[in-house]
């Protein structure tokens, strides 16, 4: 019997940590938040606007803009190896005599 508790008590002791790791990411500021709405907006979506049949799609539609806006603008950042061609740095070594 007190082997199954201090097998349960080990196994809580190691679990407990692991589940205070389980939110990792950060709220957005109130900047991220207005940049994000401007987006949206910039997207061509007005909550204004909003049809009560049709606004799932065009909440949608919009998501879809926003994030092809963003693979587009981090495809152009040129981190990142070189795709459609090679390259090569320094040159033979020779002997000078």
């Amino acid at each position: 019997m007190k082997s199954i508790v201090k097998a349960a008590s080990v196994a809580v002791a190691l679990i407990v940590p692991a589940l205070s790791f389980a939110q990792t990411a950060q709220p957005l500021t109130r900047a991220e938040v207005r940049a994000e709405q401007a987006a949206y907006a910039k997207a061509g979506f007005n909550p204004a606007r909003m049809n009560p049949q049709t606004w799932v799609t065009d909440v949608q539609a919009a998501s879809a803009r926003v994030a092809a806006q963003r693979q587009a603008a981090a495809e152009t950042v040129g981190f990142g190896p070189s795709v459609d061609g090679t390259s090569q740095s320094g040159g033979a070594a020779s002997a000078a005599r």
